[in-house]
C-alpha cells in the first residue's frame, strides 16, 4: 500500500522552528543557549544554537521525508529543546513537544502555533513555549539514484560510533533527571561531548567542515539509520505489549469486537441467485422465500439474469422451528380482458435441518455459497439456488447489512448508526468604524427633528443575528460580535449598516465565510480591512466600513451543559493532542421496560433503542421491536483526550419508523438516561452494572426499567493521564481572552440548536427530542425542584463544617473529659514542637484516606433520584417545570407561582446580604467608617504589639489554647467581647434603598 502511494507522489514534511519564549535558565548564569532537535519517522534534524537568550528566534525550516503517506496520521513529531553545553555547564533539557501526525496541515493552510513545553518527568523544571509551523507538501517522485558502494561501506563503519554517541546522550539525560535544573555549578574547563557528534560538527567553523565533508554526511546518515532501527524496534515491542495486554484482558486496545457484551447467536442465510432450466424466458421475475416457523420473508424480485445477493439474520432465541425452508417463486404476467394479472408458481424448495447448520466465528473466512437443488413434489429436479446458511453472532461482518428479524427487517429508522456532530468554530466580527456614509434622502421633518443621526451595524450568519450599540456618525464602535460557524460553512456573513433614527438601511457587504482567516491564539491579531457598502439601485456606493473578522480556532465551542461536557478540545486541528486512552462501552440489554404506547390499539408495547454520546461521536443501537426485555449486545469505542469528561447514554422508544395518516413520522419517547464520569473509573477495568432508568413526567417520577452497561477505560500512558490533571481544562484562549457568562450562555444554546438541526437532517435522522435530551438543553430553565436540589447540596457541604464545629464545641465544653484532656496534651505538644504540626496533619490525612480506600464505590456513580430531589417534588412544582416558555398557564396560577418565587428569592436575598455584611464590617474597621470603633482597634493594636514584644509567642499560644478549653464553670453565657465589638461595626446594609 505504501509502495503504491510512493509511486504516485512523494510527501515531504516541513517544520518551521520559529521561536521560543520564557525558557527556563539552565546554564548556571541565569540564561540559556538553546537549540532544538526535531525527530520524525526515524529522521533527525537540528537547529542552530542561540547563545544566551531565553527568548530565542530561529526561523529555520527543516525538511523530512514521509516514507508512508497513508500512515502519516499515526506518526509522532517530537521536538526537544536543549541548552548547548559548549556555552553552559552541561547539555541540559529545556522541554519537549509531541505533535500527532493527524494534525499536520497541507501547505497553504498552516499557521504559527505556540505549544507549551512539556516535562520529561514529574521532577523536571520546565517552562515556556515554542512557536512552530508544521505542514506537508506532495511532490512528483524524483528519478532513482543509486548509492555509491564506498558510501555504503562508510555507513557500516559509522554505525558503532553513532551508537556510542546515543548512549552518551542517554547518560546525560539521566543525569539531568537526578540533578536539579537550577543547581548552579562553576563552568568546567573541558566540556563533555554533545548528544549528537554530527550535530556538534555542524557548529564548527567552515574550515573544519571543508576538511572532510563526506564524513560528516555519513555520520548524519548513520544516525538517521540508527534512529529508524530504534523506532522499528520500539514498534515491535509495542505490538508485543499489546498482544500480551489482550491475553490478560487489559491494555489500551480492545480485546475483541464484542468482548464487553454477550455473543448473540443468529441464523444467517445468504441467498445469491437461482438457475432455472425449465425453458422460461430469462426476462421473467423471480424471488426467493424463506420460512422458519412463523417467520416468513422474501427477497426482492429480480429477473433471471440478476442476482439477489441478500443476507437474512434470524435471532436464534426467536426461532420456533427446527427447519429452514427456502423456495424460489416465479412471477408471470397474464393479460385477460385488458387486465394484467400476476400469477406466482413455485420452482422448488430446499430444506435445512437447523441442527446440521455449521457455525462460523470471526475471524474465520465467510462461508462460501453453494448450489442446492430445488425439489418439487412429483417432478424431477431441474432448478438450483445458490445460498449459504450458517450460525454466527452479532460480530459477523454480514450483520450490519443483513435483514434483521429483531429490528423489523431493513427499516432504515431501526438500524444501528454512527453520527458525528458538525465541527463548530467561533466567528469573531469586530466592527471598528464607518466612513463616508451616504444616508440618502430623508423627509425634512425628520431631518429637523435630529441633526446628528444615529447608526448601528447588524450582522447575520444563517439564523444568527446580532447588532452593535447605536452611535453617531463621528464615533466608532470597536465592538466584538461572536457567531457560531459550523462546517460546511454558511456561504456569506452579511453585515448591514442601518440608520437607527429613520429605520432605514444604509448599505451592506457580504463576507465569504470559507475564505475568512483562521487563527489559533491571540498573539497574531488578524488584519482589519475596509469594505465598500452596497446600497440600493440609486446608491451603488453607500460608504465604507472598517471590519476585522476571523475564525477562532483556539476556543472549544461548548455545545452541551458545562457540568456534563464530553469534549474540551480546541476547534483548530493544529492544537489537537494525542489521545490518552480508549473508552469502550458495551450496551447489553434492558429489563422490565414499561409499555409506552399501544400496538393495534389493544396492548402496550415498547420499541427500545439506545443512544450513547461522547465527544462529537454519537452512536445509536438497532431498535428491538415489541420487547420489554430487549438484548442489543453492541459495543462501541471512543478516543479519550481528557479523563474529566462524561459519557451520556439515553434509552428511547422508537416512534419514527411509523408514520401517521399525513405521512409525518412520530416522535421518540424518553425512557431514561444515565451519565458516567470517566474520572470515577479505574483504568483497564471492566465495569458491568445495571442502571435504573427513571424519567420525570408531569405526573411525577416513574421508573421505566433497567439497562445493562459495560464500560472500560483503557489508558495508554500513566504519565499522560497524570499530566492531564495538572493542565487547564479548556484551551488557552478561554483564559487569556475569556467570554462573558451571558455571551457564553447565548453561544452554547446557539451551538445546541445547530447540532440538533444538523443531526435531524441525517439519514435516518436523529430526532430533535433525542439530541436535546442528551445535551441537557433545558438546564437553564427555572425549576423549583432543581433549586431545592442545589440548596440541599450546599447544606450537605456545610454540614461537614457544622459537624466539625459541634465536635470542637463538645471538646470545649468538656462533654467527654478524656478527649478534652487529650486535646490539652496535644496543644502543649503543638506549641513546644511546632515543626511537627504539618507532618502530623498530612500523615493523619494519609492514614484516613488509605483506610477509606477499601470502602470506595465499586460501581460507577449514576444520576441519583434522591440527589435530584424527584421524590419530594409536588404536582404544582412539576407542572411549573414542564410548562413552556413563555408560560401557557392561567394568570391566577402564574400569580401564585410568582409569589412563591418572590418568597424564595427573598430568603436568598437576605442570606446574600448577611454574608456581604460580614466582609463589609471587616473593611469598615480599616477605613475609619466608625471613628470610635477604629480608634479602639488602633489602641488595641498598639497594646498588643507591646505585649507580644514582652511575652513569647509560644506562651501566648499556649495561654490562648487553655483559655479556649477552659471548664464550663469558668464561662459566661453572654457573647464574648470580640464578638460584640465585631457585630457593632457598620456595614452598607443601611445604605441600600
Amino acid at each position: 500500500m505504501a509502495e503504491t502511494s510512493a509511486a504516485s507522489f512523494v510527501r515531504k514534511l516541513f517544520v518551521e522552528v520559529c521561536n521560543a519564549k520564557n525558557l527556563m535558565p539552565k546554564d548556571g548564569q541565569g540564561t540559556a543557549s538553546a537549540y532544538a532537535i526535531v525527530d520524525f519517522d526515524g529522521q533527525r534534524r537540528r537547529t542552530k544554537t542561540k547563545f544566551r537568550d531565553l527568548n530565542p528566534q530561529w526561523d529555520e525550516k527543516l525538511e523530512f521525508l514521509v516514507h508512508d503517506a497513508e500512515s502519516m496520521a499515526s506518526e509522532i513529531l517530537e521536538i526537544n529543546l536543549y541548552n548547548d553545553k559548549k556555552n553552559g555547564k552541561r547539555s541540559t533539557f529545556l522541554g519537549k513537544v509531541k505533535i500527532s501526525g493527524s494534525t499536520f496541515a497541507r501547505s497553504g493552510s498552516e499557521s504559527l502555533v505556540y505549544f507549551p513545553l512539556e516535562k520529561r518527568s514529574v521532577f523536571s523544571q520546565i517552562k515556556g513555549e515554542i512557536g512552530l509551523k508544521v505542514y506537508y507538501v506532495d511532490e512528483d517522485p524524483p528519478a532513482a539514484e543509486e548509492k555509491p558502494p564506498e558510501d555504503v561501506k562508510k555507513e557500516e563503519e559509522s554505525k558503532e560510533e553513532a551508537k556510542k554517541e546515543e548512549d552518551q546522550e542517554k547518560k546525560e539525560d539521566d543525569q539531568d533527571q537526578k540533578k536539579p535544573a537550577t543547581e548552579a555549578e562553576p563552568p568546567k574547563a573541558e566540556d563533555q561531548k554533545p548528544p549528537e557528534k554530527a550535530e556538534a560538527e555542524a557548529e564548527k567553523p567552515p574550515v573544519a567542515q571543508t576538511e572532510n565533508p563526506k564524513k560528516d554526511e555519513q555520520k548524519e546518515k548513520s544516525t538517521e539509520e540508527k534512529k529508524t532501527k530504534t523506532t522499528s524496534s520500539d514498534q515491535a515491542l509495542e505490538l508485543r505489549s499489546i498482544a500480551s495486554d489482550r491475553k490478560s484482558g487489559g491494555g489500551h486496545h480492545s480485546g475483541g469486537a464484542c468482548d464487553l457484551v454477550e455473543r448473540m447467536p443468529f441464523l444467517y442465510v445468504r441467498v445469491v441467485k437461482a438457475k432455472r432450466e425449465d425453458g422460461v424466458s430469462s426476462s421473467a421475475n423471480a424471488y426467493a422465500k424463506l420460512v422458519i416457523g412463523t417467520h416468513s420473508i422474501k427477497t426482492k424480485s429480480q429477473s433471471n439474469d440478476k442476482e439477489w445477493d441478500q443476507v437474512f439474520a434470524f435471532d436464534k432465541e426467536g426461532l420456533n422451528s427446527t427447519s429452514l425452508e427456502v423456495s424460489v417463486w416465479r412471477e408471470e404476467e397474464k393479460k385477460e380482458n385488458d387486465k394484467v394479472e400476476i400469477t406466482e408458481s413455485c420452482l422448488g424448495t430446499v430444506s435445512f435441518d437447523l441442527q446440521e447448520v455449521p457455525k462460523r466465528v470471526p475471524p474465520d473466512s465467510p462461508l462460501a455459497p453453494q448450489w442446492y437443488t430445488l425439489e418439487l413434489p412429483e417432478q424431477s429436479p431441474g432448478n438450483d439456488v445458490m445460498l449459504a446458511v450458517w450460525f454466527g453472532t452479532q460480530a459477523d461482518e454480514a450483520f450490519q447489512e443483513a435483514w434483521q428479524s429483531d429490528s423489523g427487517g431493513l427499516i432504515p429508522e431501526t438500524r444501528a448508526k454512527v453520527y458525528l456532530s458538525p465541527k463548530l468554530w467561533y466567528l469573531r466580527l469586530t466592527v471598528i468604524q464607518t466612513q463616508d456614509l451616504q444616508l440618502g434622502s430623508v423627509p425634512e421633518a425628520k431631518a429637523r427633528s435630529q441633526s446628528q443621526p444615529e447608526v448601528y451595524v447588524k450582522a447575520q450568519l444563517g439564523a444568527q443575528l446580532f447588532k452593535t450599540s447605536r452611535t453617531t456618525l463621528s464615533s466608532a464602535w470597536n465592538e466584538d460580535l461572536m457567531f457560531i460557524a459550523s462546517e460546511p460553512f454558511e456561504p456569506f456573513l452579511v453585515v448591514t449598516v442601518e440608520n437607527a433614527t429613520h429605520a432605514q438601511a444604509v448599505g451592506h457587504v457580504k463576507l465569504h465565510v470559507p475564505t475568512i482567516e483562521r487563527r489559533t491564539d491571540d498573539r497574531a491579531e488578524p488584519k482589519s480591512r475596509w469594505f465598500n457598502l452596497i446600497g440600493d439601485e440609486s446608491r451603488p456606493y453607500a460608504g465604507r466600513i472598517h471590519l476585522r473578522v476571523c475564525l477562532e480556532g483556539g476556543y472549544h465551542v461548548l455545545d452541551e451543559a458545562a457540568h456534563v461536557t464530553s469534549d474540551v478540545r480546541a476547534a483548530a486541528k493544529q492544537l489537537a493532542k494525542a489521545p490518552i486512552g480508549l473508552l469502550e462501552v458495551g450496551i447489553g440489554g434492558a429489563t422490565n421496560l414499561l409499555p409506552v404506547k399501544t400496538k393495534d390499539g389493544t396492548r402496550g408495547t415498547t420499541d427500545a433503542y439506545v443512544v450513547a454520546k461522547y465527544g462529537p461521536k454519537w452512536v445509536r443501537t438497532r431498535t428491538i421491536l415489541d420487547r420489554f426485555n430487549p438484548r442489543w449486545n453492541e459495543q462501541y469505542t471512543w478516543d479519550v483526550y481528557d479523563p474529566c469528561t462524561v459519557l451520556t447514554i439515553g434509552v428511547f422508544d422508537n416512534g419514527r419508523y411509523k408514520r401517521d395518516e399525513s405521512g409525518k413520522p412520530g416522535k421518540d419517547l424518553r425512557i431514561g438516561k444515565i451519565r458516567i464520569r470517566l474520572s470515577t473509573l479505574d483504568t483497564n477495568r471492566v465495569y458491568t452494572s445495571s442502571y435504573s432508568l427513571m424519567v420525570l413526567l408531569p405526573g411525577g417520577p416513574k421508573k421505566m426499567g433497567e439497562v445493562e452497561i459495560a464500560v472500560r477505560f483503557s489508558c495508554s500512558s500513566w504519565l499522560s493521564l497524570i499530566q492531564a490533571y495538572s493542565s487547564p481544562m479548556l484551551p488557552r484562549m478561554h483564559y487569556v481572552r475569556p467570554l462573558g457568562p451571558a455571551q457564553q450562555d447565548i453561544l452554547r444554546h446557539t451551538a445546541m440548536r445547530i447540532v440538533t438541526a444538523r443531526l435531524a437532517r441525517s439519514e435516518p435522522p436523529l430526532g430533535q427530542e433525542v439530541v436535546q435530551f442528551l445535551l441537557d438543553s433545558d438546564t437553564h430553565v427555572w425549576s423549583m425542584r432543581r433549586s431545592k436540589a442545589n440548596w440541599f447540596r450546599v447544606v450537605g457541604c456545610l454540614s461537614r463544617a457544622a459537624t466539625l464545629a459541634r465536635w470542637l464545641d463538645e471538646i470545649r465544653t468538656w462533654a467527654h473529659p478524656p478527649t478534652t484532656v487529650l486535646m490539652h496534651v496535644l496543644l502543649v505538644a503543638v506549641v513546644l514542637w511546632p515543626h511537627l504540626v504539618l507532618p502530623t496533619v498530612f500523615m493523619y490525612a494519609f492514614l484516613i484516606l488509605a483506610f477509606r480506600f477499601g470502602y470506595r464505590r465499586s460501581v460507577p456513580p449514576n444520576m441519583d433520584p434522591r440527589v435530584s430531589h424527584v421524590d419530594a417534588v409536588g404536582p404544582d412544582e412539576l407542572d411549573e417545570e414542564f410548562d413552556g416558555f413563555p408560560t401557557t398557564r392561567s394568570p391566577d396560577v402564574v400569580r401564585i407561582r410568582y409569589d412563591r418565587l418572590r418568597a424564595l428569592a427573598g430568603r436568598a436575598q437576605t442570606l446574600l446580604g448577611d454574608v456581604a455584611a460580614q466582609g463589609e464590617r471587616l473593611e469598615a474597621l480599616f477605613n475609619w467608617r466608625d471613628p470610635r470603633a477604629t480608634g479602639i482597634f488602633v489602641v488595641f493594636c498598639l497594646l498588643a504589639s507591646l505585649v507580644f514584644y514582652a511575652v513569647p509567642f509560644k506562651a501566648f499560644l499556649l495561654g490562648l489554647g487553655f483559655y479556649y478549653l477552659r471548664h464550663p464553670r469558668f464561662r459566661d453565657d453572654m457573647p464574648s467581647v470580640p464578638m460584640n465589638f465585631f457585630r457593632r461595626l457598620p456595614s452598607l446594609s443601611d445604605q441600600i434603598m
